[in-house]
């Protein structure tokens, strides 16, 4: 397995199976013998929800990403007519990570909903996923302000003055956010280490049932054999006196035969 295959089936898994899938892929990359891969892949942290889902949207609606793309380039280049069918294909994307979200068995909250919106209009400007390799965002990005140019406009309406909520500490969610997802990660890893050491106990029992096994058939084979040596120096036994009781026969048959003659 080549590292960049690593990276791509990892970020592919499940989010509540990346812990293990991290530590299982790594644990490939080693044996493979690429030691540097192997703790470079275990370096990478897991996305929040909403960087995973859209790392999923680039797997499984690559079609949709790539209009995204193709339409953001063209407003880059300055064809505005393309804006609108840039919001489009955002608009289409966040109702595919709405519906991923589900099937996963997560929430499609407005919050999660939002930052996958503005991670991928960031993606949009910025014309792709570098740094990161493609599908595979440890986080979630902002857009670096080309909003002026259409690009990565949000498809929600904005709310008319009357509507107007106190403003939110951003900042401050996405630390509660990444918090609860360091906690979570921690409780995984915490658990994926109990399941560990369940499986080498069960791995231990086992070792010794087997152990004794194979002491009590050791014993029963010695016991054979020393049987099969009784039992064969008793054939031995037995055959020397049959030799003997064939020769007194023949010894007195030729004596009856001789008296008979005389």
């Amino acid at each position: 397995m080549r590292y960049d295959d690593a990276v791509a089936e990892l970020f592919q898994a499940p989010h509540n199976t990346f812990v293990a899938e991290r530590k299982r892929l790594a644990g490939e990359l080693k044996t493979a013998g690429d030691k540097a891969g192997a703790t470079r892949l275990g370096k990478l942290n897991r996305p929040p929800i909403s960087a995973w889902v859209v790392n999923q949207l680039w797997w499984h609606a690559r079609d949709a990403f790539d209009e995204m793309l193709a339409s953001a380039e063209r407003v880059r280049d300055g064809d505005m007519s393309a804006a609108a069918a840039h919001r489009e294909t955002i608009a289409k994307l966040r109702a595919r990570a709405a519906s991923l979200l589900a099937d996963a068995g997560h929430a499609a909250s407005d919050s999660t909903l939002r930052r996958v919106t503005q991670t991928l209009s960031a993606l949009a400007a910025s014309g792709g996923f570098d740094p990161d390799p493609p599908g595979a965002l440890t986080d979630d990005r902002d857009p670096p302000g080309f909003e002026a140019l259409g690009i990565g406009a949000s498809p929600e309406p904005a709310p008319r003055p009357a509507d107007k909520k106190p403003a939110r500490d951003h900042a401050k969610e996405e630390r509660d956010a990444r918090e609860r997802a360091e906690a979570a990660e921690r409780a995984e890893a915490a658990a994926e280490r109990r399941r560990a050491e369940e499986a080498d106990a069960r791995r231990r029992a086992e070792r010794h049932r087997i152990e004794a096994a194979l002491r009590t058939a050791i014993g029963d084979v010695e016991t054979r054999t020393r049987e099969l040596e009784r039992a064969r120096e008793a054939v031995a036994k037995a055959e020397q006196a049959l030799a003997q009781a064939q020769a007194i026969v023949a010894d007195l048959t030729g004596r009856v035969e001789q008296l008979a003659a005389d």
